[in-house]
């Protein structure tokens, strides 16, 4: 698949940055010393996060050198890693591992979370956010216009449920906080909503189709969205966007 794209990322950059500092300030850990961003992206989220520990070591892992070259330009007094966020491992036990919509990418969270709990330090925390919209019509209407076109697509799974990922991480020693939100996007057109997309939920579905099969398959989508996200009176479009957030706290060693 073709690298990301950090500018089309940016585009919606508050929207995307609101969460990660939401999921921040859940973060009840006045000192940290070493710290992780996973899927750091361009850096918007890593800056939150030298913001609240200036002091701490961080290092920022992603596997896009588009996003990395972005992140090194705007955060160089921090560490940028080109890995794989799944089996990236650290040198020693972290204080904080942050992953901000990010992890939805990856597949057996059955082992995954565990894992990441282990490289956590007693005491430290596991801070995650990721998008929980596979059964919004967002999502749903890529999926049967690929069915439509006959595309098939390594997209996203659904995420694994809240009392699943609170077994797996109590199980593994942590304390955890879990909760769900729903934001409401005010976005000026259902082409918008399209613009957002193409840079994270599309990309599966469209980077494999040539330019054509490309401008097919987004006017047939462009068409659903419009069937199932009414404008308001003031001509907006609001597009739901649930997110599950968890902060998970090491409690032994």
């Amino acid at each position: 698949m073709a690298d990301w794209n950090p500018s089309l990322y940016l585009q919606f950059a508050s929207e995307r940055t609101r969460p990660a500092a939401e999921l921040l300030a859940r973060i009840a850990k006045p000192v940290a010393h070493d710290i992780a961003d996973l899927g750091c992206g361009p850096g918007n989220s890593t800056a939150l996060l030298r913001d609240a520990w200036p002091d701490a070591a961080i290092v920022g892992v992603d596997n896009s050198p588009a996003m990395l070259e972005q992140a090194r330009s705007a955060l160089p007094d921090c560490q940028f890693v080109e890995a794989d966020i799944g089996g990236w491992r650290p040198d020693r036990p972290l204080d904080v591992l942050y992953a901000n919509a990010s992890l939805q990418w990856i597949n057996d969270h059955e082992t995954l979370f565990p894992h990441l709990a282990s490289l956590l330090a007693k005491d430290g925390v596991l801070a995650v956010q990721m998008p929980d919209n596979w059964r919004e019509p967002s999502h749903t209407l890529m999926r049967q216009v690929a069915e439509e076109m006959n595309i098939t697509a390594s997209a996203r799974a659904p995420l694994a449920g809240v009392r699943r990922y609170y077994d797996l991480l109590s199980e593994s020693g942590c304390e955890v906080d879990i909760w769900q939100t729903t934001y409401y996007h005010p976005m000026a057109s259902h082409q918008a909503i399209i613009e957002w997309l193409s840079a994270t939920g599309l990309r599966p579905y469209l980077q494999p189709l040539e330019a054509a099969a490309q401008q097919a398959f987004l006017a047939r989508y462009a068409a659903l969205l419009a069937e199932h996200y009414p404008r308001q009176q003031n001509g907006q479009v609001l597009l739901a966007f649930p997110r599950l957030f968890i902060v998970a706290r090491k409690t032994t060693s």
